[in-house]
């Protein structure tokens, strides 16, 4: 005979799951983040961490909400602007805020020597923040799998020297799929709440 309360209980953890699953798929991302989920490749790099000396791939931040953004330590704005919003948005995040990591890549190697760049980005004092380094094949390779662009024009003169690079923030969740392209970070008035919000709900659910 059927146990009208297991069969209760059952229907009951049924709908449950169903409206977690509804709720899940429900999910609207931020206006200032853009869903790239099934459009851009798995994460995939082979780079120096400035902090360590060590070689690191993909693999190294399996389990971590993982952030990529290409840069360079002499920029002006758009990188320290993205660096300081970016360790806000760990701070409203508390507990959370060690389960994600941010990838800061050079763009400028010849200049971002593994010192310089591992003490910029410890002038944010944010653990989270990961430098990496790589030659120019690791770095053309790794921006072209994101279609991020960056160009460096080296001059005698420093005020000739010129870089340019793309300013969004790639977003992977803890299998290093690609789930979202944070495009407002370096905006005048950043959505930090909001940006906030869906990193929090990939943290915790693993999928946007």
């Amino acid at each position: 005979m059927i146990n009208r309360r297991t069969l209760w209980r059952g229907g009951l953890a049924l709908s449950s799951t169903a409206l977690l699953a509804a709720c899940h798929h429900a999910w609207t991302l931020d206006a200032q983040d853009v869903s790239v989920r099934g459009h851009f490749p798995a994460l995939q790099f082979q780079m120096t961490d400035v902090a360590t000396g060590k070689i690191v791939t993909q693999a190294n931040f399996r389990g971590f909400v993982t952030l990529v953004y290409f840069g360079y330590t002499n920029c002006p704005d758009v990188c320290p602007l993205t660096l300081a919003e970016m360790v806000k948005i760990i701070g409203l995040l508390g507990k959370d805020g060690p389960k994600l990591r941010f990838l800061f890549v050079t763009v400028d190697p010849e200049r971002d020597t593994a010192p310089i760049l591992a003490k910029y980005l410890h002038l944010f004092g944010a653990t989270e923040l990961v430098g990496l380094r790589g030659n120019a094949a690791q770095l053309s390779q790794f921006a072209k799998s994101l279609h991020a662009d960056y160009a460096v024009h080296p001059a005698a003169n420093p005020a000739d020297y010129t870089v340019t690079h793309s300013a969004a923030v790639y977003v992977f969740n803890q299998h290093g799929k690609a789930e979202f392209i944070c495009a407002g970070l370096s905006a005048q008035h950043p959505d930090i709440a909001g940006i906030t919000r869906d990193l929090r709900h990939l943290i915790k659910t693993g999928a946007i």
